[in-house]
């Protein structure tokens, strides 16, 4: 019996060696693990001051930040818009100084139009106007109230014939003959429609005017009775407008040539 306990107690004893060796083992392991990690780091408490003073700085580095973004963009903006102002005020300075320069063209236009109107009237007479004024009849059948317009024709041709190929004014001639500047050019008109005359456009004294030339010297009236209109066998049918004319007449040609050789 007491053998018997004996055995029981040795097995009880070596049971608890072996789950203490076992134990002792579990430790050691987890202790070896343990060594293989990393110690945590445990991170020192801030105090609560350093932490507020930290996120004001913070706030307000952002705030400084957002400051300069802000302060930058407006700066561009404006920058933008004066860029914008500067190039619409050159634009409208452009459109401006070509209004300007169209204007003073069209000016410049108006003023070479004036002064060619104004050259173009000054080298117009008051003989070009009457022209045309008047219809050719009332030329040719020009007459001056109580004047004997033969006589009058006839001395007008034997002064301007004096004067030769060079021929006088017009206005010397109105001034001796004591005419008026409208009877003068009208009776100037109607010499040359009656081929007794030339009248050549000149400028006198700033002033366009003309001087008459002699074509045909005056017949006296003392060689009418040699006149071919006193035998001519169609003279009923002779006008200054007709087929038949003395403007045209070889026989009225042929007789003044030969009074002015006579008169020679």
């Amino acid at each position: 019996m007491v053998r018997k306990n004996s055995n029981l107690d040795n097995s009880s004893t070596g049971g608890a060696a072996d789950e203490i060796k076992t134990e002792l083992s579990r430790l050691k392991a987890k202790l070896k693990a343990s060594k293989r990690k990393k110690p945590k780091t445990i991170p020192k408490s801030t105090p609560k001051k350093i932490t507020v003073k930290k996120k004001a700085t913070k706030k307000q580095a952002e705030a400084k930040k957002k400051a300069a973004k802000k302060q930058a963009e407006a700066k561009k903006k404006a920058a933008k818009k004066q860029a914008e102002a500067k190039k619409k005020e050159a634009k409208k300075q452009a459109e401006a100084k070509k209004q300007a320069e169209a204007k003073k063209q069209e000016e410049a236009k108006k003023q070479e139009e004036a002064k060619k109107k104004a050259e173009e009237e000054a080298k117009r007479t008051y003989e070009e106007e009457l022209e045309e004024q008047l219809t050719e009849e009332q030329i040719t059948d020009f007459q001056i109230h109580k004047t004997d317009m033969d006589k009058l024709i006839n001395h007008v041709c034997e002064i301007v014939a004096t004067y030769g190929n060079n021929g006088i004014h017009q206005s010397d001639l109105w001034k001796k003959l004591k005419l008026t500047s409208r009877d003068g050019s009208r009776l100037a008109l109607k010499l040359e429609r009656m081929g007794l005359i030339t009248r050549e456009k000149i400028l006198l004294k700033g002033r366009w005017t003309y001087k008459l030339i002699i074509v045909k010297s005056p017949i006296g009236t003392d060689s009418l009775s040699g006149a071919p209109c006193l035998v001519c066998p169609v003279e009923s049918k002779c006008s200054l407008d007709g087929e038949i004319s003395p403007k045209t007449c070889q026989f009225i040609e042929d007789w003044v040539l030969i009074e002015l050789k006579t008169k020679k």
